[in-house]
C-alpha cells in the first residue's frame, strides 16, 4: 500500500461521512411525517424488522449500506432504536446472499441485473438524478429527494474509495496469507475482524476467503473463525457512521457490534465445546465456497433466531455503553409513566379519565417548554438546545399516541354526561397540544439552516422578532394554564390575544418588505422569516382552539360558536379591550427604518 493509497482512504472517509450526514440531513427534511408512518408499519414488529432489514441488504448486497441508512434514519429521527435493532439483525441474515452468489459461478459478474442492484452500479444514477433535482427544480421536496440521492451517491463513492485504496494488500501474498496462518479460534477471529474492518466489507473479506479456498490451503478450522471475525470487523462502517451523529444514533452502531460480538461469542462457546468432545472431521478438510456460504448464513441466521428475543436488552446496554444526559433521563421518566395508565383503571372509567387529564397537562407543559426553546434558537443556536426540542417532539407524539389510544377505549365505557363531555374535550385538545409542538419543531429546524448556513436577520427584524416571539410564549403559556384549571373566563381572553397576534404577524410582513425594497434583507431571509411568523400565527389558531375546547365544557357548541363570532364582529365590549390591550403591549417599536 503506497502513500498515495493511504491519502484515497483517507478522502474516501471524509466523503463518507459528509455523504452520511447530508443523507441524514435530506431524509430529515422530505420525510414530512409520511416516511415516519411507512418505516412504523414495516417495523411495528422484531420479525416484520428483521425481514425489511433482510430484503434491503439482499438487494443492495451491503450490510453495511444497510446499517450505514438505518443509522442515518435513528439520527433524523424517523426510526426509533428499538425500531432499528431488528433491522440491523436482518441486515447481517441478508448480507448471507452475497457469499451465496460469489459460490455461483459467473452469475455475479454476468447477470447484468444483479450488477445494477449493486451500489456501485445503481448510485452514479441516483447521483445524476439527484444533481438535476438540486439545481433545475423549484419544489423544495423535489430538492430535498436530490440531496438524499447526491448524499447516497457520495457515501457509496466514500466506500468505494476506501475499499479500491486497500484493494492492492488483497493481491499481496503476505496480506492473503493473514487468512491461512492462523488456526487459533481466537487469533482467527481477531485477524478476519482487523482485515474486514479494513476491507471495510464483510462481502469483500468473504470473495476473498472463498476464492483462497479454490487453493486448497484453508481448512474450516481456520475459515470458521476467520468468519466469526469477519462480522465484527464490518461493524467499523456502522461506527464511523456514528461519528457526529445523535446518542441514539450512535446507540444503533453500538446495537449492530454488539449483536456481532455476543453472537460470535455465543457461536465459538457452543462450536468449538462440541468440537472438543465430538471431533469434527471435516475440521481438517480443505474448506471449498458453498462450504463457506453455508457457514457464513449458518451463524447469521441462527444469531438472529437467538438474540432477538432479548433485542430490548441490547437496546438497555447500549444506553449503558452510551449514557444519556440528565434531560434525555428526564424525557425517558416522563415516557416511562405512562406504566400508571393502563387497562385496569378502565374499570372505573371518571379515575382512568383523571388519569388520562393529569397526562394531557403533562403533556402541554413540555409542548410549552419545546417551543420556548425552539424560540431560544433563532436568537442563541445550540446543537443540545435542538436535540432538545426534536426529543420533545418525540415524546409530545409519543403522548398523543397513547392518550388517544386510551381515550378511545375509555369512550366505550358508561359514561356519565359529564365525563363523556371532559373526555371529548382530552381528544380534541391533544390534537392542538401536538399541532403546537410540529410548529415548534418546525422553527427549531429554521434556526438549524439559518445557522448552518451563518444567516441571520436584520437588527430591526431581530428587534420585532423578538416580541413577537413572547407574544406567541405568552399565548401559549396563558393557554396551558386555562386548559389545566379550566378557567372559562380565563379562556375567552385567549381569542383577543390571538386576534392580537394575526394583526402583528401581518405588519411583521409588511415591514419586511419595505425593508427588502430598500436591499436591507435578502429575498431568502424574507421567505425564513415569512416561515416562522406563519408557524406563530398557526400556533396562536390552536391556542384559540384550546380555549373553545375549555369554554365547550360549560357551554354547549352552539354558544361556544355564538361567542366566538360576537368577538370576531367586535360586539364584545370586553374584547375590543383585551385586544387593543394585548395590541399595546406587543406594540412594534416605531423608530428608524422599518
Amino acid at each position: 500500500m503506497t502513500f498515495f493509497d493511504f491519502l484515497s482512504m483517507i478522502g474516501g472517509l471524509a466523503l463518507f461521512l459528509y455523504g452520511m450526514h447530508i443523507l441524514s440531513e435530506g431524509l430529515e427534511k422530505v420525510s414530512g411525517g409520511r416516511l415516519e408512518r411507512v418505516l412504523e408499519e414495516l417495523t411495528s414488529s422484531k420479525w416484520k424488522a428483521v425481514l425489511l432489514g433482510a430484503g434491503i441488504t439482499a438487494a443492495v448486497q451491503s450490510s453495511s449500506a444497510t446499517t450505514v441508512m438505518v443509522v442515518g434514519f435513528v439520527n433524523s429521527g424517523i426510526i426509533k432504536l428499538s425500531q432499528a435493532i431488528g433491522v440491523i439483525m436482518g441486515a447481517n441474515v441478508g448480507t448471507t446472499i452475497t457469499s451465496w452468489l460469489l459460490s455461483l459461478s459467473g452469475i455475479e459478474s454476468d447477470n447484468f441485473f444483479i450488477q445494477m442492484l449493486k451500489p456501485s452500479s445503481f448510485t452514479p444514477i441516483l447521483a445524476v438524478i439527484g444533481i438535476i433535482f438540486i439545481m433545475f427544480m423549484k419544489n423544495g421536496k423535489k430538492r430535498d429527494l436530490g440531496t438524499i440521492f447526491v448524499g447516497l451517491a457520495i457515501l457509496m463513492f466514500g466506500m468505494d474509495a476506501m475499499s479500491d485504496a486497500m484493494s492492492p494488500l488483497s493481491n499481496m501474498p503476505e496480506f492473503t496469507s493473514l487468512f491461512v496462518m492462523f488456526t487459533n479460534p481466537v487469533l482467527g477471529l481477531l485477524v478476519g475482524a482487523l482485515l474486514t474492518a479494513i476491507i471495510q466489507s464483510s462481502a469483500a473479506s468473504i470473495g476473498i476467503l472463498q476464492a483462497l479456498c479454490s487453493t486448497g490451503t484453508v481448512t474450516f478450522a481456520a475459515a470458521i473463525p476467520i468468519i466469526m471475525g469477519q462480522n465484527i470487523g464490518t461493524c467499523i462502517t456502522a461506527m464511523m457512521s456514528g461519528i457526529g451523529a445523535s446518542k441514539n444514533a450512535k446507540r444503533a452502531a453500538t446495537v449492530h457490534l454488539l449483536f456481532n460480538i455476543i453472537g460470535t461469542a455465543v457461536f465459538m462457546a457452543v462450536f468449538y465445546t462440541l468440537n472438543a468432545f465430538l471431533n469434527f472431521e471435516f475440521m481438517t478438510e480443505p474448506a471449498n465456497k458453498i462450504g463457506i456460504a453455508v457457514i457464513h448464513s449458518a451463524f447469521n441466521i441462527a444469531a438472529t433466531i437467538v438474540l432477538l428475543p432479548f433485542s430490548d436488552l441490547l437496546e438497555k446496554l447500549s444506553l449503558i455503553l452510551i449514557k444519556p444526559d440528565e434531560e434525555e433521563k428526564k424525557l425517558e421518566q416522563e415516557k416511562a409513566n405512562f406504566v400508571r395508565i393502563d387497562d385496569r383503571f378502565l374499570a372505573t372509567p371518571s379515575f382512568a379519565l383523571e388519569q388520562a387529564n393529569s397526562h394531557v397537562v403533562e403533556m402541554a407543559k413540555i409542548t410549552y417548554e419545546s417551543l420556548k426553546d425552539a424560540v431560544s434558537l433563532l436568537f442563541k443556536y445550540k446543537d443540545t438546545v435542538a436535540d432538545k426540542v426534536e426529543q420533545r417532539e418525540n415524546l409530545v407524539d409519543h403522548y398523543d399516541d397513547e392518550i388517544s389510544g386510551y381515550l378511545v377505549k375509555l369512550s366505550s365505557k358508561n359514561l356519565s354526561v359529564k365525563d363523556s363531555k371532559k373526555l371529548n374535550f382530552l381528544l380534541h385538545s391533544i390534537g392542538d397540544l401536538e399541532r403546537i409542538s410540529d410548529h415548534a419543531m418546525n422553527i427549531s429546524d429554521s434556526a438549524r439552516e439559518m445557522n448552518k448556513k451563518e444567516q441571520s436577520f436584520s437588527p430591526k427584524a431581530t428587534e420585532e422578532l423578538k416580541i413577537f416571539s413572547q407574544a406567541v410564549l405568552d399565548i401559549v403559556q396563558s393557554s396551558v394554564t386555562v386548559f389545566e384549571t379550566e378557567d372559562e373566563y380565563a379562556a375567552k381572553r385567549i381569542e383577543p390575544f390571538e386576534e392580537a397576534i394575526d394583526v402583528i404577524q401581518k405588519e411583521m410582513k409588511k415591514r419586511h418588505m419595505k425593508r427588502l425594497r430598500k436591499g436591507k434583507c435578502s429575498a431568502e431571509m424574507g421567505f425564513v422569516l415569512s416561515d416562522i411568523t406563519n408557524n406563530y400565527e398557526r400556533i396562536a389558531d390552536h391556542c384559540s382552539n384550546l380555549a373553545i375546547n375549555v369554554m365547550q365544557l360549560y357551554e354547549d357548541d352552539t354558544h361556544a360558536h355564538e361567542y366566538i363570532d360576537t368577538l370576531q364582529k367586535g360586539e364584545g365590549s370586553e374584547f375590543r379591550l383585551r385586544y387593543n390591550e394585548y395590541l399595546k403591549k406587543y406594540e412594534l417599536p416605531n423608530k428608524g427604518d422599518k
